[in-house]
C-alpha cells in the first residue's frame, strides 16, 4: 500500500520505488554508420494493463470530470485565483495487483490513487483497469476512504480484497484503528462494494508474530536490518549486531515511545557500522506506527520534520 500528496522524507530510505520502462542503445563507435534509433515499447493485445500503462491514462469516479494523469499526477485549477490550493490526485507508485475480475481474458489490473483538496484529509480509491480494443482503460473506481491505512490486498474469486485500518466510530481522523477486510466486485455500474469484515481494534500486538524487513535503504548483500515486536519489546538484526529494547505505547492509537535500545558489540566494516548506527537511533526517535501502502510505517522526528522506516512482513 508507495501513499500521500507530498514527498515524505522517509529517513534512511532512498525512496519507494516506482516502475519505469526504459528505453536505451549501446554507445556507438565514431566509425558506424547510422545510430540505432530507440523502439517503443510494444504491449501484445491480450495481455493484462501493465504499471507503465497506469501513470498516463484517464480515471472517473474521483472528481465529475475525468481525471488524466500525467507521469502519475494531475493538478486542478486554484480554488481561487492565485491561490495554492488546488485539487491534486495521484497514482500510488508502488501499488499494483491483477488478476480475473469479470471472468474474460486477459486479466485485470487495480490500481490505487490518493486525492487532495489542499487540506489535511488524503482519500484514498481503487480503481480498476482492463483492456479494451487493445488499450488500458479505467472500467470501475471506488472510494476506499478519508487516510486509510492499506495493510494488503489481494484479488480471490473475482473480487478485489483490502485489508485496511480505518476511522472507527471513536476515532479522530487522524488516528484510525478499526481493521477491516473490504471487498469490491465488477457490477453493472462498475465496481461495486460488499459487506465488510470488522477484525478488531488494531493495536501493536498485531504486529507480534512475524519478522519484519527494512526496505529502501542499501544494506550491504548477505545483512539484513530487522524489527520483531514482541510482548512490549523489540529486538532484531541492525546489519553487523544484534538489537534489543522495550517500548510502550500511548493513549492514542499509533503513538509508541522506546527505551534505551542495546545491541551485541560485533565490529563491521565502517560503512556497515555507520549504517547501523544512523539505524538505531532513528529507531530509538520512533515515536508512531501504521502502515503505508502495505508496508509497516514507524515514523520519527527529526529537526521538527517527520520521517519513516519502513518494513515489509518476511511473510511477504
Amino acid at each position: 500500500m508507495r501513499h500521500v500528496p507530498r514527498r515524505i522524507n522517509t529517513g534512511l530510505m532512498t525512496g519507494i520505488p516506482v516502475l519505469f520502462v526504459l528505453l536505451a542503445c549501446s554507445p556507438q563507435d565514431s566509425n558506424d554508420v547510422a545510430t540505432p534509433v530507440p523502439q517503443p515499447v510494444v504491449i501484445p493485445l491480450m495481455t493484462r494493463p501493465v504499471p507503465d500503462e497506469l501513470v498516463n491514462m484517464s480515471y472517473s469516479g474521483i472528481h465529475d470530470d475525468v481525471v488524466t494523469l500525467s507521469g502519475g499526477r494531475w493538478e486542478g485549477e486554484p480554488y481561487e485565483a492565485g491561490a495554492a490550493s488546488r485539487p491534486v490526485v495521484g497514482l500510488v507508485e508502488d501499488f499494483y495487483m491483477s488478476g480475473d475480475l469479470d471472468g474474460k481474458s486477459p486479466d485485470e489490473a487495480v490500481a490505487m490513487l490518493w486525492e487532495t483538496a489542499g487540506g489535511s484529509g488524503v482519500n484514498s480509491y481503487v480503481a480498476v483497469v482492463a483492456r479494451r480494443d487493445g488499450k488500458a482503460v479505467n472500467i470501475g473506481t471506488a472510494l476506499v476512504g478519508d487516510r486509510v491505512q492499506l495493510r494488503a490486498g489481494r484479488i480471490r474469486d473475482k473480487h478485489i480484497e483490502l485489508d485496511v485500518i480505518q476511522q472507527g466510530p471513536n476515532d479522530a481522523a487522524c488516528c484510525p484503528t478499526e481493521t477491516v477486510t473490504r471487498v469490491w466486485a465488477m457490477g453493472a455500474d462498475g465496481l461495486e462494494e460488499g459487506a465488510a469484515q470488522n477484525k478488531g481494534t488494531f493495536s501493536i500486538a498485531d504486529l507480534e508474530g512475524q519478522e519484519w524487513l527494512l526496505v529502501g535503504t542499501a544494506v550491504p548483500e548477505g545483512l539484513e536490518i530487522t524489527l520483531a515486536v514482541t510482548q512490549g519489546r523489540v529486538a532484531g538484526q541492525s546489519a553487523c549486531n544484534r538489537y534489543f529494547g522495550s517500548f510502550t505505547t500511548g493513549d492514542i492509537a499509533g503513538q509508541v515511545t522506546l527505551g534505551k535500545i542495546g545491541s551485541t558489540r560485533m565490529a563491521c566494516p565502517p560503512q556497515v557500522m555507520e549504517l547501523e548506527d544512523r539505524y538505531l537511533k532513528s529507531l530509538a526517535n520512533v515515536t508512531g506506527y501504521g502502515f503505508l501502502n502495505g508496508k509497516l510505517a514507524m515514523t520519527w522526528q527529526q529537526d521538527g520534520a517527520s520521517k519513516m522506516l519502513l518494513f515489509i512482513s518476511r511473510d511477504m
